[in-house]
This record gives structure tokens, C-alpha cells and sequence, in this order.
């Protein structure tokens, strides 16, 4: 009945760098007694935004998923078998599967709730909740694109689950989940504010106008996801950060507020993200001062990181290290069983984190008006070309607005134009939750495992539905799990 639990919890207690955030949500507690006044409501939301916690959906697992099977890193420990491909996955991690799904079940109950009772609030400020409402939908627009992709076909529940009521439900078609995604997006845009006042970590119209841009061009709706990213691109409120040398780029993933932060995770000394963990060996003071590290993300080495990466490219030496600096000043090379790490997500030198994640960064819109406009066109443009480039120049330190040595040239044809993108979204994105999906909607998960020497069984192209939402929910049966499980 795990997930019946999870589907139960309509607001958790949470953490935020925010003093919207900061409000207590109300835990396990009627709507009856619930939902009274504007306070109700804000906590009612802030406990809907607790789901984006650690990172995304309640805890590390779901961000570990999409690392591990990105093709750029094999997992260490109970996580090393989410990256042998050519089997499905073990116990152990298909229980990690079905608690991701709980989880986002959960965060789609919070939003329904939020959506459900808010509207029936007297004593609120109307504008105020209007906001609310349509930050809701997008929370739920977010956590059902996050299922149809891992999953396909999924249940659809779009009110609030109060005890075993609501809990039948049969797994819509994949048509269906997106139309309702575009659907509550497309609400939560018109009504969400251009910039939320008290921190990133709320979303704007910006922010749901980039959630439709990823949702039209994984539906392959080009003219669409062009027409929001362009939106986006000319909107006057974000800018992309300017670099001269590596470290340069923790002025987007270190700093609190940046111009090309869209939305983000933010952490401080009381939100902890737990993802460096992952990165980094233990006692590496300048990339884990606190001195706890898994390294359990292990970067594949003759994947699309290795050799073809071009060293002159500042993202490289960014998101790589193979050496560090000790405490004594002296600098020592990794182990040969792990000779390169990531090191993107780092903590500060007092051990403590005061990075964000990016759910959506300026940088995206580029590369999603590239490869949009491409495709909707027959062929890239030369405003498309430009753009494709900005993103690359900056990566090499350039102005991304001025011809560079490194500019793609001009006459490509669609397919190696479309090549290029994708490859400028892997080394502009690494570690960012992209890379799977990009492999997926572009229907190029087996030929580039195959590529790197890998067997990639097509039954892990979706993952398996839990067997407590099999035995608990009526409107399934055994025949409704996905292949191979």
C-alpha cells in the first residue's frame, strides 16, 4: 500500500530558500479543517513546491535514473546495476522505480488538492489566487511529463485522492497525458507572473512557457517549440552569463541569482542538496570539504566525454576534473580506478552548498529554437545557425554574440545541423537531466549505446510500474506492466 501512502500526503514540511517557501505546510490534515484562509493557501502551494526537493520529487533517486541512464555514466554500489544495460533492472532498483513513482504521485495529489480547494477560499487576495491556482497546474504539467516519458501510458488523476476514492484509474494513452500537460501549462502561463518577487525557486511564465517548449519538441511540434523558445529568447529579462575560463561558469550554478536562472533548486546551509555526494570521493577538500562522498556516478570514459570532446572547450574542465588540490597545496591525481569525475554540483570550501539545479536556463531556449526552427523548416536558417553558435562560442570562452574560430559553418544539412545541437545540449547540459530524454525522443538510445560498446535491452526504454499500484489500483490488471517486468 506504499503508494496509496503517498497518495494520501497532500502537503509535506519543508525547507526553502525563500520566506514564501519558508511557510509550514500543513501535514496530514483534513481539507475540513483545512483551507480556510490565504495563509492555508500559500501553505497549501509551498508544500505542493516541497516535491522539488532533493532533487526533484522528494529524494536523489529520480536525478540518479536519469544520470545513469544518460550513457555518460555508469553507477557504483546498488546503483551499478541501473547502468547495465542489457538486462532489466534488479529488485533493488525496480523498488527505486516504484518509490519515484509514488513520489510524483504524491506531488500530482498535493497540486490536485491545491487545485481542488483553493478556489473555494473566501478570506485570500483574488490575484494572489489566481497565482497560486496556476502555479499548480504547472507543478502538475511538470510531474506528468516527468511519468509519460519514464513510464508511457499512465494513470491520469486530476483531483485530489482522499482515502481508496480516486484510486482506479486505468492508464491513459500517451496522447491523452500530453494533452492534459499542454493543457495546464498553457493555464499556468497565462496566469503566472512574469518574475516571482521572493526567489527563483517558484516558477514564472517564463518557466512555463520553457516546460511547453520541452513538451511540443519532444512531441516533435517544431513550429511551437520555435515559436515559445524565440518567445523566451526576446523577452528582455534573462541574458547569458559571460566567461573567460572555467570557474567562470559557477557564476550559474554557484551563485543565488544569475541572468540566465529561469527556475532553479536553490540550496543554502539549511536546504542540502544531496547530489555531490554522488560525485566526489571522500577527502577531496576543494570539491567535498565535508569529506563524504559515494562517487557513485562514474563518468564513461569513451562515451561522448572522452576523447571527442574538444579540451579547448571550457565546459570540459568545468565538468571534469582528473586532479585536486589537497590541503597541503599539493596536487594529487585521482586513483586509477577513477580517474575523472564530475564536478559540476561542488560544495564551497566550508563544506557547505550554496549552488542551484536548474529545472530551466536561458541557455536551453538557443538550443531548443535551434533544432525547433530547423525541423519546422527543412533546414537551418541563419537565425537558427546563430543561435546554435551563441551557445557554442560561449562554451569556448568567446563572445557568443561575435564571429568565433569555433562557429559551426553555414550550409549544413538538416540532420548534421540537428547533430550539432544535440551535441552542444550534451556538453552544455551534463549532469542536467536532459541527455536521457534527448536520447529517447530522438529515437537514438540503441545506436548510441551500441556505439560505446554497450547492449541497450529495449525493454528499459520504459520503466516498470510498481506492483503495489498493479495490486491496489482496480482499473490495472498484471498485463498492464510495461515489457520485460
Amino acid at each position: 500500500m506504499k503508494n496509496i501512502f503517498f497518495l494520501l500526503i497532500t502537503v509535506f514540511t519543508m525547507a526553502s530558500c525563500t520566506d514564501f517557501l519558508a511557510e509550514e505546510p500543513r501535514n496530514l490534515i483534513s481539507s475540513v479543517n483545512f483551507y480556510k484562509n490565504e495563509a492555508d493557501a500559500k501553505a497549501a502551494i509551498a508544500g505542493a513546491y516541497s516535491s522539488l526537493g532533493n532533487e526533484y520529487y522528494g529524494n536523489w533517486e529520480y536525478y540518479a535514473f536519469n544520470v545513469l541512464h544518460s550513457g555518460a555514466a555508469d553507477g557504483r554500489g546498488s546503483q551499478g546495476p541501473i547502468s547495465i544495460y542489457n538486462q532489466v533492472l534488479d529488485q533493488r532498483n525496480i523498488d527505486r522505480a516504484g518509490g519515484i513513482w509514488g513520489r510524483i504521485y504524491s506531488a500530482i495529489n498535493r497540486a490536485n488538492a491545491v487545485l481542488d480547494n483553493v478556489p473555494d477560499i473566501e478570506d485570500m487576495d483574488q490575484g494572489l489566487k489566481t497565482q497560486i491556482l496556476a502555479e499548480a497546474r504547472f507543478l502538475r504539467a511538470l510531474a506528468y511529463f516527468e511519468l509519460v516519458r519514464g513510464w508511457g501510458p499512465v494513470p491520469l488523476r486530476l483531483t485530489e485522492t482522499k482515502g481508496l476514492d480516486g484510486v482506479a484509474a486505468p492508464r491513459a494513452p500517451e496522447n491523452e497525458v500530453y494533452s492534459q500537460i499542454i493543457e495546464d501549462a498553457t493555464a499556468a502561463e497565462k496566469d503566472l507572473p512574469d518574475v516571482q518577487d521572493d526567489g527563483t525557486g517558484r516558477a514564472s511564465k517564463w518557466a512555463a512557457k520553457m516546460l511547453l517548449a520541452q513538451v511540443y519538441l519532444t512531441r516533435e511540434q517544431w513550429a511551437e517549440a520555435r515559436d515559445l523558445a524565440d518567445e523566451v529568447i526576446n523577452s528582455s529579462l534573462f541574458s547569458l552569463v559571460l566567461v573567460d575560463e572555467p570557474d567562470d561558469f559557477y557564476q550559474i550554478f554557484r551563485e543565488k541569482t544569475h541572468t540566465e536562472d529561469i527556475m532553479s533548486r536553490q540550496h543554502s546551509e539549511t536546504t542540502q542538496s544531496e547530489i555531490p555526494n554522488f560525485l566526489h570521493i571522500t577527502n577531496v577538500p576543494v570539491y567535498n570539504p565535508s569529506g563524504s562522498g559515494f562517487f557513485a556516478w562514474l563518468p564513461i570514459q569513451n562515451s561522448f566525454i572522452g576523447d571527442s570532446w574538444d579540451d579547448d572547450d571550457l565546459r570540459k574542465s568545468f565538468n571534469l576534473y582528473t586532479e585536486y588540490v589537497d590541503a597541503s597545496g599539493a596536487t594529487v591525481s585521482l586513483p586509477p580506478t577513477t580517474p575523472i569525475l564530475f564536478k559540476k554540483f561542488i560544495d564551497d570550501t566550508n563544506g557547505q552548498q550554496t549552488f542551484s539545479v536548474p529545472l530551466f536556463r536561458y541557455t536551453e531556449a538557443f538550443l531548443i529554437y535551434a533544432e525547433a526552427a530547423s525541423q519546422a523548416e527543412g533546414g537551418p536558417s541563419a537565425t537558427a545557425l546563430e543561435r546554435l553558435n551563441t551557445i557554442k562560442r560561449r562554451g569556448y570562452g568567446y563572445d557568443p554574440f561575435s564571429v568565433s574560430p569555433v562557429d559551426y559553418p553555414a550550409g549544413m544539412n538538416q540532420q548534421d545541423f540537428r547533430d550539432a545541437v544535440l551535441k552542444e545540449r550534451d556538453y552544455e547540459f551534463l549532469l542536467e537531466r536532459r541527455r536521457w530524454w534527448d536520447l529517447k525522443r530522438t529515437n537514438r538510445v540503441i545506436e548510441y549505446f551500441s556505439s560505446i560498446g554497450r547492449t541497450f535491452l529495449t525493454e528499459r526504454l520504459l520503466w516498470p510500474l510498481p506492483e503495489n499500484e498493479i495490486n491496489t489500483n482496480p482499473a490495472l490488471g498484471p498485463g498492464d506492466q510495461n515489457p520485460g517486468y
